[in-house]
């Protein structure tokens, strides 16, 4: 027998995250619980399906099978269908009693034992889905397999119940933890550079990495890109038409004093192309420079342009070409920034990373000093004062989308933007930073990655947090006390206060995205095996609606 030769396939396409639904099933119950428990299951696939999407906005996949599964045969026929459907996330929607081994254990042991499993059920009375699941869940714990169980509610009776909202959220928050799971396993991101600025808490962790996450770290030298500048490896006409957009809504907020520092700009934006078309060949989801100090400190060397620009266009879900999807991106090559900012854009579905400085945490009473010092009036009431507040800013990799709120305009948030030349101190290669004032009130997630050599695992230092605004006075003379010719991020913290926010900074840096449910991050690092680490005396151990139950194999492995 001959062995069979694949036809080639020009451009991989790497694999999909797909919701798979189904449901066990008694054999002996009456046919019109049989066909309400295939409504269940089409209604929980409808539920998932167009609210679960890719950072790029895709929607992904969800199938479902109407086949119930009463034992062994039917479970190996859906495990099939799902093989060929690609599936490799599961949810299980009973609505009736069944017997576990039986049904999902056997459908489940024909999948990997990294495929994210989810139940869930309504607290039905009639014929218990609720019972199976308890069973179900304890069994799958046992055996030391992480499942999710989602003990929600829709009608007890009728031909087609409904879920709840609330059920329906909480299944939507766990399928956007195991769509991020699943999704960057087997990618790869792209670093320019070695070690951060020598940063320990920035390294490039590659084998912890690939194991924890299946993410691969591909690493370039710098030099490469300093050939392709010089040999204009991009499309010169594309960056006539970036410099254009640029002009166009930066106007005279671009500053250049000189025909080269003209050119130096027109450098960091070809920088961008070739980046992001490297990056496109690789089919890297996000990238990290390392710039200081070889590329543009150095001057035993020829220092080059920042960078900053470019990294703010990876981030932000715009370029010259109209909507993208933001493709996060690391200034100074911080391995566990990029990580962290890689992580929420796909938990969040697409939304905005902000790269920021762990800079200048202001406590209350030292704004008010400020304030009486510069004569400013100020409410003694507002949070500035009764919490405190962190000045986030970095020279580089700030998404152009934290210049406003969420649903700006594009024109509105360029308005916003300046772009002054880098400071000649720290940048002697020249180059323009990217400033803007992030305004008050967006809500979101900031925290970081960490890794601890010890137990060879990453966690995640978190906390809720929104963004917060001083009057215009006290707010410049604040930046001017850091850095003002770069973007500032006024971040509170809802439950660290900032003597504990100053302590449990786990690096130099710290990271924002908006508007990510809590509940879908902790999800997220349940099905990694990322500690979470929320060491605020304010913040309950869990806050209901807020929190996701902790898995029960968690409770009973003693973790």
């Amino acid at each position: 027998m001959k062995a069979k030769c694949l036809p080639v396939i020009k451009k991989a396409n790497p694999q999909a995250p797909v919701i798979g639904v189904f449901s066990p099933c008694d054999p002996r119950i009456d046919q019109a619980s049989r066909t309400r428990a295939q409504n269940v299951v089409s209604m929980t696939a409808d539920t998932i399906s167009g609210s679960v999407t890719l950072p790029d906005n895709t929607p992904v996949d969800v199938v479902y099978s109407d086949i119930l599964i009463d034992s062994e045969a039917q479970a190996d026929i859906v495990a099939q269908q799902f093989r060929k459907a690609g599936v490799n996330i599961l949810i299980c929607a009973p609505d009736t009693w069944a017997f576990p081994q039986l049904t999902t254990i056997s459908l489940l042991q024909q999948f990997p034992k990294d495929t994210p499993i989810n139940i869930t059920c309504g607290n039905s009375g009639p014929k218990p889905g609720v019972v199976y699941a308890h069973a179900l869940a304890g069994a799958i714990s046992q055996y030391g397999k992480l499942v999710s169980l989602n003990v929600g509610n829709w009608p007890d009776t009728g031909m087609k119940p409904k879920m709840s909202k609330q059920t329906a959220t909480n299944l939507i928050d766990w399928c956007y933890a195991a769509v991020a799971a699943v999704a960057i396993r087997g990618r790869r991101v792209m670093i320019f550079g070695h070690d951060s600025m020598g940063m320990e808490t920035a390294l490039a962790h590659i084998i912890p990495t690939r194991n924890t996450f299946g993410l691969e770290i591909t690493r370039l030298d710098m030099k490469l890109l300093t050939d392709m500048l010089t040999k204009k490896s991009y499309k010169q006409k594309e960056l006539k038409e970036l410099r254009a957009w640029i002009d166009k809504h930066i106007g005279k907020r671009l500053v250049l004093k000189t025909e080269a520092d003209s050119e130096r700009f027109n450098q960091s934006l070809a920088m961008y192309l070739i980046n992001r078309d490297l990056m496109k060949d690789l089919n890297a989801i996000g990238g990290g420079f390392m710039s200081q100090l070889e590329w543009g400190s150095d001057q035993r060397g020829i220092p080059l342009p920042v960078a900053d620009c470019m990294e703010s266009l990876f981030n932000s879900t715009f370029d010259h070409k109209g909507p993208k999807a933001p493709l996060p991106y690391a200034t100074e090559a911080d391995a566990q920034g990029l990580l962290t900012m890689l992580f929420m854009t796909y938990l969040s579905g697409g939304n905005p990373p902000l790269f920021m400085d762990f800079r200048k945490v202001w406590e209350g009473w030292e704004i008010e000093a400020l304030a009486k010092k510069i004569g400013v009036k100020i409410d003694e009431n507002a949070d500035y004062i009764t919490k405190g507040l962190v000045d986030g800013d970095n020279s580089g990799s700030a998404s152009f989308n934290w210049a406003q709120k969420p649903g700006a305009s594009l024109s509105k948030i360029m308005k916003s933007i300046s772009m002054p030349l880098a400071d000649a101190g720290y940048f002697p290669g020249g180059g323009n930073s990217v400033t803007f004032m992030t305004p008050a009130g967006i809500e979101g997630i900031a925290g970081r990655v960490a890794y601890s050599a010890l137990n060879n695992k990453f966690c995640m230092i978190w906390d809720e947090a929104y963004t917060t605004e001083v009057p215009a006075e006290l707010g410049k003379a604040m930046c001017d006390l850091t850095t003002p010719d770069w973007p500032h991020t006024f971040v509170v913290p809802k439950y660290a206060s900032m003597t504990e926010y100053k302590q449990y900074a786990p690096a130099n840096h710290f990271h924002m995205t908006w508007n990510l449910p809590v509940a879908r991050l902790q999800h997220w690092m349940d099905l990694t095996g990322v500690s979470s680490v929320t060491p605020w005396a304010g913040r309950p151990k869990f806050i209901e609606g807020v929190d996701r139950p902790l898995p029960l194999l968690h409770l009973i492995n003693g973790s």
